[in-house]
């Protein structure tokens, strides 16, 4: 699957889905089964780490105030959403 294929994807299941998983292998997982798609996690990382570089995503590794440890989340900025709505136009 192609690293564009892979970003829109991932952008559509931070849409529709609410990821969040104690760690990044495990996120990664749980963001391959929302797509449904086949693609190495490394491919899957990848594609996270390029949209997070692009200001689609945040970055997901966060710590929430008060924590006392991080955790792992898809969340898109308004420039992920945007280019979410463009994708389901086509």
């Amino acid at each position: 699957m192609s690293a564009d294929r892979l970003t829109s994807a991932v952008l559509l299941v931070a849409f529709h889905h609410r990821l969040t998983a104690p760690d990044a292998d495990t996120g990664i997982s749980l963001l391959a089964e929302a797509a449904g798609r086949s693609a190495s996690p490394e491919a899957w990382r990848n594609a996270v780490a390029g949209a997070v570089f692009d200001g689609l995503l945040h970055d997901p590794v966060r710590l929430p105030e008060g924590a006392l440890q991080c955790h792992w989340h898809l969340e898109l900025t308004p420039k992920g959403v945007a280019a979410v709505r463009g994708l389901r136009k086509d």
